[in-house]
């Protein structure tokens, strides 16, 4: 391996590049300046084995990034980052009125659901306009306006680097939960390739969330669709979150907590406004925004790290804040929270 040590800092391959000493300014949502110290491309799936087939790839830690749109750099990277550039939807399986949709890992999540809707299915209409990748989709059990990824899940495939092999996995293996799935709890073994999901031709639309349904009737629709859904749900996003493109974020930062029964019951008593959900299994989710926005961090700003001023969920850069400065203001959140109202946030970006 030491000749791969002193060769040119670019080494290009079948199916894949290896950059080294690489920017990831333009790799992440929030726009910190870290650098990884190898960034390895990934264009062909066929190619996991040969790059992984590097002894310095096998001896270092590995980052698995997307766009970067879910993710805290609070530091440069020492080991390798590896991003999937791979490319392809298809239907591949069509059982009665549905259709097994299949998405390479690299495809932008929100060009899917639309290429979803144009092909007359339905289901992730309430997703739409979620930053990041499809392989991203599934560690995260991204959700969104009353819809759970996990939902429509058919498979996910994925290289596992223990066995050195792909993998399948179905959506009972995948162990989803409230952003949690199997992946996001082994980040170093699996490495998503590519997902697979179970959508309807026969809408069963999502309205009750707050919000949607008095947006469809702003836009003076008496007869939703899936795709009118989407405009709707992508509407309300671009009012309440900030644009990355504008300023650094990835989206909401924290999220909404889970609490026994008694503990919402407690907080209800003296906080009458708290909002708050009951789960089937007894438990309720508190509104993360709202305990925020009453512990007095709303708008918020500590040189260029800031707390969005309209939407308290949302931790911003404002131009040159560091990750580390970023992750500092995160910390003091949680902290006034806690002494507050004796509830921790946790954060829903990776922090690395």
């Amino acid at each position: 391996m030491s000749d791969f040590r002193i060769a040119p800092a670019r080494l290009d391959g079948n199916g894949y590049s290896i950059l080294e000493d690489a920017s990831l300014a333009g790799r992440n949502t929030f726009r910190v300046d870290a650098r990884a110290a190898l960034l390895v491309d990934v264009r062909d799936t066929a190619a996991l084995a040969d790059v992984f087939a590097f002894p310095l790839l096998a001896s270092v830690p590995l980052l698995v990034l997307g766009e970067g749109s879910n993710l805290l750099l609070t530091r440069d990277v020492a080991g390798a980052v590896l991003t999937l550039s791979t490319r392809g939807i298809a239907i591949v399986a069509e059982p009665g009125a549905e259709a097994i949709v299949r998405a390479e890992a690299g495809e932008n999540w929100n060009d899917l659901v639309h290429w979803t809707i144009g092909h007359g299915l339905a289901g992730l209409e309430n997703l739409a306009l979620i930053p990041g990748t499809v392989g991203a989709a599934p560690i995260q059990n991204i959700g969104a306006y009353g819809v759970e990824l996990s939902e429509f899940v058919h498979a996910v495939e994925a290289w596992d680097r223990t066995a050195k092999a792909p993998v399948r996995f179905d959506a009972a293996a995948c162990a989803f939960a409230y952003r949690d799935s199997l992946f996001k709890r082994e980040p170093g073994r699996y490495l998503v390739t590519a997902l697979q999901l179970r959508l309807s031709r026969a809408p069963a639309l999502r309205l009750d969330y707050a919000g949607v349904r008095e947006e469809l009737a702003a836009m003076k629709v008496a007869q939703p669709t899936p795709g009118l859904v989407a405009e709707a749900i992508s509407r309300l996003r671009r009012r309440k979150l900030p644009d990355p493109a504008v300023i650094g974020n990835a989206g909401s930062f924290f999220k909404n907590p889970i609490v026994d029964a008694d503990t919402a019951a407690a907080l209800k008593s003296t906080h009458e406004q708290l909002p708050l959900w009951p789960l089937p299994d007894g438990r309720c989710k508190l509104s993360a925004a709202w305990l925020i926005e009453q512990a007095g961090f709303k708008g918020v700003r500590d040189g260029d790290a800031g707390i969005a001023a309209q939407h308290a969920l949302v931790l911003v850069n404002h131009g040159r804040a560091s990750g580390a400065q970023l992750w500092a203001l995160a910390q003091r959140v949680q902290a006034g929270v806690a002494e507050r109202f004796g509830v921790a946030l946790d954060a829903e970006p990776r922090i690395v």
